[in-house]
């Protein structure tokens, strides 16, 4: 079976940091903003195998960038594959304007 090397660029470590301190801050639940991260974390590193499993969404950015959406409890994780790479570039809200977030951003 192939496998994939996975990096997370600055941009979706952002995004993860943001919600890991939103829950943590604003809901006053540091423990689920810790065990959110984490579960976030460890569904990006599976994606070392079978990446392609993750179907690209029809949104405009997605379907001229290749981005694939994996869902992890409630957000969307975006990435792309290239070669033997998968690159995570975008880690966002779903119940968000994941459309117009991501082409402000792509």
């Amino acid at each position: 079976m192939k496998r994939y090397s996975v990096q997370i660029t600055d941009t979706a470590l952002a995004d993860m940091e943001e919600i890991e301190n939103y829950i943590s801050i604003q809901l006053q639940n540091p423990i689920a903003a810790a065990e959110q991260y984490d579960r976030v974390a460890d569904e990006i590193l599976k994606l070392d195998t079978m990446p392609e499993r993750y179907s690209i969404p029809l949104f405009v950015p997605c379907v001229e960038l290749h981005l694939h959406r994996m869902l992890v409890d409630s957000y969307s994780v975006f990435f792309l594959v290239e070669d033997s790479q998968v690159i995570v570039t975008d880690v966002l809200y779903s119940a968000s304007d994941l459309n117009k977030r991501l082409l402000e951003r792509h």
